[in-house]
C-alpha cells in the first residue's frame, strides 16, 4: 500500500494514477481518505509497481506531494485497476 500526503485530492490524482497504472500493467485500486490524504494497492511486475511508486512522489500537474509511505501487503490479485468512490 502507498500513502501520499499532500495537496493530493482535488487534482485529479486517482484518475490519473489509474491511467499511469493501466499503462503500467499494474493492477489493484486508489482511493481518497478523509484524512486529506491518497492511498493505493498496486499489483505487478516488480520494476512496474516501483514505477507507480516513483509517479506517486510527483502525481499529476497540480498536486503538491510532500510524503509517500509505502506499506508492503500481501498481494491479492486484484483485476484491473480501480478508483475507488
Amino acid at each position: 500500500m502507498v500513502v501520499v500526503e499532500g495537496r493530493v485530492q482535488g487534482v485529479f490524482f486517482r484518475e490519473s494514477c489509474r491511467r499511469e497504472a493501466t499503462k503500467a500493467g499494474v493492477t489493484g485500486w486508489i482511493r481518497n481518505r478523509p484524512d486529506g490524504m491518497v492511498e493505493a494497492v498496486f499489483e505487478g511486475e516488480q520494476a512496474a509497481v516501483g514505477a507507480m511508486v516513483g509517479w506517486c512522489h510527483q502525481g499529476p500537474r497540480g498536486a503538491v506531494v510532500t510524503g509517500v509511505r509505502v506499506l508492503d501487503e500481501q498481494v491479492r490479485g486484484d483485476a484491473g485497476f480501480v478508483v475507488i468512490a
